[in-house]
């Protein structure tokens, strides 16, 4: 994780998941290399504290919302 005053950066999957569904929205993907991608968010206090419920396992979303979510996420990735 990598962030400044302006975004919110991470390449964990299933956190970029539990922001979407959250209802933060991915700004950016940022491909690093061919095998790596970056997620951007806007920043700000409020994602701040959904990703430190996130790490603290306090988070909790629908679940069937973030298994869609990850399906998207993982289509965005692999198109060209």
């Amino acid at each position: 994780m990598n962030q400044n005053n302006k975004d919110f950066r991470t390449a964990d999957l299933a956190l970029t998941a539990a922001l979407c569904v959250s209802g933060f929205v991915v700004e950016e993907l940022d491909r690093v290399s061919p095998q790596r991608s970056v997620f951007v968010f806007q920043n700000g206090d409020e994602l701040l504290e959904v990703v430190n419920q996130y790490w603290r396992r306090e988070l909790r979303v629908e679940p069937q919302d973030y298994f869609n979510q990850l399906k998207v996420i993982k289509a965005r990735l692999y198109e060209r």
